[in-house]
């Protein structure tokens, strides 16, 4: 070999050993980063040209992929946009949100549990497909929940949680104002991406899911934890005597600043039946409660509650939250659900499901079953306890006590003939004089078999500001979730 070939031949030899490393790098190191890469438009194109699988409530798809003809070849379709936006959220060009995003490895078919079928996707020489995703939620309670916000007048902010005591099962989940999924799932990119900038400007912020992610004070629901925390002190049950009282000077407080009263409802003068007090919502006893059993215990209670923690693996979860640190005059309004003690509606349906299911808080869910394209169960949730917030004693006693209210007192509006109901409102102040309280109620039923605990939370609606209440306002609508589920 002259010297002229033997240098060509070099030369060709190190320029293949090159590519041949470079493709190394890059299938084996590089693979996963690339593939991660969120600017990796082949992946984006890939991934929005697949037959992505569908979520499912009972057999009816929320969200699904139909053929598209486009370069794209399938088009993700949510057939019940505004009832479901805040449970499904968005699969989009450019992101994912709600369960599109936390469930998008076995809609994708990109999951682990898929490699089979993958496999024989690749062998056949097919497209694959993506796996579905079975909801929990019960649509008739979907739907009563939805309607029920819908009909406040004016722009309404709320949102309404339903769970199975039992089990933790997420039954509803509704928020308002919603927004349309399709609009942002469009092929039109430019359309696309006008959808989102009007979403990110609406008024309400329709894109946020108030269920889990809208976190405010609760307000007297939260009543019912520090009822639970008196109860499990030992020193009360739900015959006891509580302090009672118009009214309460909160401690290290001089003047109206620190005054508690009852606005007008019956809470005696010294010494008052427990249940009178949550019957009327006293706020004077709970205020006197907390600051009696010391914020460790009330602290403590909380947190069995689900307080101070995150337990919601999939949609995002703002922490509701008891605060660590407080004098005696805020511990006094912590009594009260005021002060920065703060609550999802999540939250407080779990609070109402704590006690119903006697004392035992289940780990919230959504999913409850993921399954590959032909049908075959990958996994299948399995109900977790999340803690023991009270005994089977104090939850007995704080079910009567919350029957009592639905009965005797403020809680009536959710009354159900012939059913036993328990139920707590709340009305919280905002703390600004330009924003109006928020309504809140939660309750379950059946009282003695509990199916169903729901929590209702209403951020605005056109209402004089005195005409707001959570009973008369929240009440017909967790009446009508609980009728949803109940008499199925």
């Amino acid at each position: 070999m002259n010297k002229p070939i033997r240098t060509v031949a070099t030369f060709c030899l190190l320029l293949f050993l090159a590519l041949l490393a470079n493709s190394t790098y890059l299938q084996y190191w590089k693979a996963g980063e690339l593939g991660d890469d969120p600017l990796n438009r082949r992946v984006i194109e890939a991934a929005f040209s697949r037959e992505r699988g569908p979520i499912l409530v009972g057999r009816q798809a929320i969200a699904e992929s139909v053929p598209s003809d486009d370069k794209y070849e399938y088009q993700r379709v949510y057939p019940r946009p505004f009832l479901y936006a805040p449970v499904t959220g968005a699969f989009t060009y450019f992101d994912q949100t709600g369960l599109e995003r936390s469930q998008n490895a076995v809609l994708s078919g990109e999951d682990s549990r898929l490699f089979v079928t993958r496999l024989v996707d690749m062998l056949s020489n097919t497209e694959p497909q993506g796996g579905s995703v079975q909801v929990t939620i019960n649509p008739a309670a979907q739907q009563a929940a939805y309607d029920g916000l819908e009909a406040l007048p004016g722009d309404v902010e709320g949102a309404v949680v339903a769970l199975e005591p039992s089990t933790g099962k997420i039954l509803a989940m509704v928020s308002v104002p919603s927004y349309d999924p399709n609009r942002l799932a469009s092929h039109r990119l430019g359309e696309v991406t006008t959808a989102q900038t009007e979403l990110d400007k609406a008024p309400g912020d329709p894109l946020l899911n108030r269920g889990t992610s809208t976190r405010l004070p609760p307000g007297s629901v939260f009543k019912i934890v520090t009822a639970a925390a008196a109860i499990e002190s030992g020193k009360y049950d739900a015959s006891s005597l509580v302090p009672g009282g118009a009214s309460y000077q909160l401690p290290l407080t001089t003047g109206e600043t620190g005054l508690l009263d009852n606005e007008g409802r019956a809470c005696g003068t010294d010494r008052i039946p427990f249940a009178q007090a949550m019957e009327n919502s006293c706020n004077t006893t709970f205020a006197q409660l907390a600051v009696e059993l010391g914020v460790d215990a009330m602290r403590d209670q909380a947190d069995k509650f689900g307080f101070n923690r995150q337990y919601f693996e999939e949609l995002r979860q703002a922490t509701s939250i008891y605060p660590e640190e407080m004098d005696e005059a805020q511990l006094g309004q912590s009594g009260i659900g005021q002060f920065e003690v703060a609550a999802t509606p999540l939250q407080m349906a779990m609070v109402a499901a704590g006690v119903a299911n006697g004392g035992s808080v289940m780990k919230p869910y959504l999913v409850d079953k993921v399954s590959s394209p032909s049908l075959q169960v990958l996994d299948q949730t399995e109900p977790e306890e999340l803690s023991r917030a009270v005994s089977s004693a104090t939850a007995r006693g704080l079910t009567d006590l919350l029957v009592s209210t639905v009965e005797s007192g403020t809680a009536s509006p959710a009354a159900i003939p012939g059913v036993s109901v328990a139920g707590k409102t709340g009305t919280a102040q905002s703390g600004l004089d330009d924003v109006p309280p928020y309504a809140w109620f939660t309750s379950f039923a059946p009282a003695d078999d509990p199916q169903v605990a729901v929590a209702v939370m209403i951020q605005k609606a056109d209402i004089p500001r005195g005409e707001i209440a959570g009973g008369r306002l929240g009440g017909p609508i967790a009446k009508a979730v609980m009728e949803a589920v109940i008499t199925q």
